[in-house]
């Protein structure tokens, strides 16, 4: 394993705080990741389901853990299933978990083969009213490749038709939102990773490089210090490329003037970071340029002293929002007459700023949570304000990751956006 695991201890607790929300007599299960086709005979690098993952550490396909509170015999009330191997599939796909293994990484004792799964589901079944089953909730998401989650949900209602059957997503994301303190320390080396690959980053930047070859810097980096690579498609945008707000091609050249937008951000241990950092492609900053880049870090350190318990994300952004038409007034982007003419629907900012402020982070890069949970501390925002100015090829978002709290952490803090820090470290 190439990052540094979290102790069993942090699995157990997870588990616990999920059974306490669970109905009397109630059986909950939760798939493992398929591993995804590419193309001939090859798969996708596989990645673990996040639920699965905060509910064991396990980092392999084909396991399915079960939890059934109220069994009668005690060893049934959590198993963890998982694949039997031989020396043949060691010999071609390499080492897979040993029962052993498994009790050690999670901290559930009884460990069965994936083999055993059917005839063991029956006995819990026949002890239970109520089923709890995961499935992916994430609003925006949709796909037409049916998740393992929900191929098993339809055979599960086709083999055992007469039992109630309930949503676990609900209470999953419940716990996941709020941030264990072995969580917060995972995230806080993701951020470390990408502190080292934008250092690295920034020798390397000159007129003349193409954007996916300072992809590779960061990749180098983040691989070479532990992390899985990239938490997500990087963005590499130079010039008007910046104005793209998922721009991913990243195959440009980055000219003599232009600025440079780096959306990316290291994955360690299955959690994310997701930084921003836009630099000049010469080293140095025109006047306008850095203007702009100012406002956009002004409302950046206003933002974060915002993210405090007791708030959401819908109602902290849209105080951001106030802070960032002040900007774009003073930068003489809008006036204050499109401020009296404008309308709910079409606000005189979204010209300039068209996204929101945040989202939550972890395990996920859009990690679980809506826009109107309310801020807790130990959880994890992203705080990413941007002025996009299209006829000016300026493009600027500067994106930090904060841990909610009374006085709100900064995840990045160590990472340069000073401007005058940008110049100094690229003329070195």
């Amino acid at each position: 394993m190439r990052y540094q695991s979290i102790s069993k201890e942090m699995y157990i607790r997870n588990r616990a705080k999920l059974v306490k929300k669970l109905k009397p007599g109630s059986l909950a299960i939760v798939n493992s990741n398929d591993e995804m086709p590419r193309t001939g005979d090859q798969t996708h690098i596989f990645r673990q389901n996040s639920d699965m993952f905060y509910l064991t550490g396990l980092d392999q396909e084909k396991c399915v853990l079960t939890l059934c509170p109220d069994h009668p015999v005690e060893s049934m009330r959590e198993i963890l299933f998982t694949v039997q191997t031989n020396d043949l599939m060691v010999t071609w796909n390499g080492h897979k978990y040993t029962i052993d293994e498994v009790q050690v990484v999670s901290g559930i004792q009884n460990v069965k083969w994936i083999d055993d799964f059917e005839i063991t589901l029956r006995d819990l079944m026949s002890r239970v009213q109520v089923v709890y089953l995961n499935q992916n909730e994430y609003p925006k998401f949709m796909t037409e490749v049916p998740l393992r989650d929900a191929r098993f949900a339809v055979k599960m209602r086709q083999d055992f038709p007469v039992h109630s059957y309930e949503r676990l997503a609900p209470f999953v994301t419940e716990l996941r939102m709020v941030k264990e303190p072995e969580e917060i320390l995972q995230l806080q080396r993701a951020c470390d990773l990408t502190n080292d690959g934008f250092r690295r980053v920034l020798k390397f930047v000159k007129p003349g490089r193409k954007e996916y070859e300072i992809e590779a810097e960061f990749s180098h980096e983040f691989i070479r210090k532990g992390g899985a690579g990239h938490a997500y498609p990087p963005i590499i945008a130079s010039g008007a490329n910046a104005c793209i707000l998922h721009y991913n091609t990243n195959a440009n050249l980055c000219n003599d003037g232009d600025l440079l937008l780096m959306d990316v951000g290291a994955e360690y241990g299955n959690y994310a970071a997701d930084m921003t950092r836009t630099i000049p492609v010469n080293g140095k900053f025109s006047p306008r340029q850095r203007q702009v880049y100012e406002a956009v870090l002004r409302v950046l350190k206003a933002a974060t002293s915002m993210l405090k318990p007791g708030t959401t994300n819908e109602k902290w952004h849209g105080e951001v929002c106030k802070i960032m038409e002040k900007e774009l007034i003073g930068l003489g982007l809008i006036s204050n007459d499109d401020l009296k003419n404008q309308s709910s629907a079409s606000p005189a900012f979204f010209k300039y700023y068209m996204h929101g402020t945040g989202h939550f982070l972890g395990l996920d890069v859009h990690d679980v949570g809506s826009r109107q949970v309310v801020f807790e501390t130990g959880m994890v925002m992203t705080c990413e304000p941007a002025i996009y100015i299209p006829a000016e090829g300026i493009g600027i978002r500067l994106e930090n990751d904060i841990m909610v709290a009374e006085e709100p952490e900064n995840l990045m803090a160590g990472i340069p956006i000073e401007p005058d820090e940008i110049e100094r470290w690229m003329a070195g």
